[in-house]
């Protein structure tokens, strides 16, 4: 039995997740069909990959994954099925694969698959569905084209270190407003070698780092490291992101002293 992931932009007010669920159901009857999300803001790559990124691998082996975010097709941009890590992935080479999977190992293809409409308006229903069939009934690779042995390369900004500082930003803000940065705890503990440290975000400055939300009172800002492994700025019971100022991009800056 298949089990099939769903992550778009489209939000749930219009047709199209019903239209793409139904075309599934008509090709496979049996398969799961599990929504990650599809309240992605229109084209932001950058958040459905770090979104994917943090939750496919909860998944069986042998998932097919299909991303509807950006899937028009161009030269420079083709729509490609792709095998990492026991997964497969199916949409558009538009730099997402690489947020996604970073130097992880991976098989791909570019697809080659006539879609089942002669308009190009609704790839996912109309070809990347057909795929994900295909895949799931265990046509091989070669069937749905041919090999496109290089993704794009999207380098996601790194954070910059010396001996006594680091400087990173917001790559991710989250439902609740915890806003996450891009500086790991590996590279926090590397270089904090056991000193104390202020956690800069813009005026307001943070000197602990938590295990849990409830460690500090209601409403006051916290830092911890989340499942995701990297540094989070947040606030228990409250909207950190807003009440601090803080979105996408916003620069996070740690000292030690």
């Amino acid at each position: 039995m298949a089990i099939i992931t769903l992550t778009s932009d489209w939000g749930l007010s219009d047709y199209y997740v019903a239209a793409v669920k139904g075309t599934i159901l008509s090709a496979l009857p049996d398969a799961t069909i599990v929504d990650i999300t599809h309240n992605i803001e229109p084209w932001d790559i950058a958040a459905a990959a770090f979104i994917i990124r943090n939750c496919y691998q909860n998944f069986p082996e042998g998932t097919i994954h299909i991303i509807a975010v950006e899937t028009e097709e161009a030269s420079d941009k083709p729509h490609i099925a792709l095998k990492a890590n026991g997964h497969y992935f199916i949409g558009t080479d538009n730099d997402i694969f690489s947020l996604i999977l970073g130097d992880t190992p991976y098989e791909a293809v570019t697809i080659e698959v006539i879609q089942d409409s002669d308009y190009f308006t609704f790839t996912t229903r109309d070809r990347f569905v057909k795929v994900a069939a295909m895949i799931a009934k265990g046509v091989p690779f070669s069937e749905i084209g041919g090999p496109y042995p290089k993704i794009r390369e999207c380098l996601a900004f790194q954070p910059t270190m010396n001996n006594n500082s680091i400087h990173g930003i917001i790559t991710f803000v989250d439902s609740y407003e915890n806003a996450v940065t891009n500086i790991t705890k590996e590279l926090f503990e590397k270089v904090r070698n056991g000193r104390s440290f202020e956690i800069r975000i813009g005026k307001y400055t943070i000197d602990k780092v938590c295990r849990s939300y409830t460690e500090v009172p209601i409403a006051e800002k916290m830092a911890l490291f989340g499942t995701h492994g990297y540094l989070e700025i947040a606030m228990n019971h409250g909207k950190a992101a807003s009440l601090l100022g803080l979105s996408r991009d916003s620069s996070v800056d740690i000292t030690f002293k």
